[in-house]
């Protein structure tokens, strides 16, 4: 089940990615980088945040 804040995290990852596509094909390849980095790290912090939640309920 998902809940809105995981939807914020999915949603924001997936702006990141598309962010950085359209920096990539605009001609600004460190720039398209630097942002493709974030999506694994806002999807890892989602992670955590999930993980602390869960193990607050035990």
């Amino acid at each position: 089940m998902l809940k809105t804040s995981d939807y914020l995290i999915l949603s924001a990852a997936l702006a990141s990615m598309i962010l950085s596509i359209y920096l990539w094909f605009s001609g600004q390849q460190d720039a398209g980088l630097f942002v493709g980095i974030w999506v694994p790290s806002i999807l890892g912090f989602g992670a955590y945040f999930k993980i602390i939640q869960y193990r607050s309920k035990l």
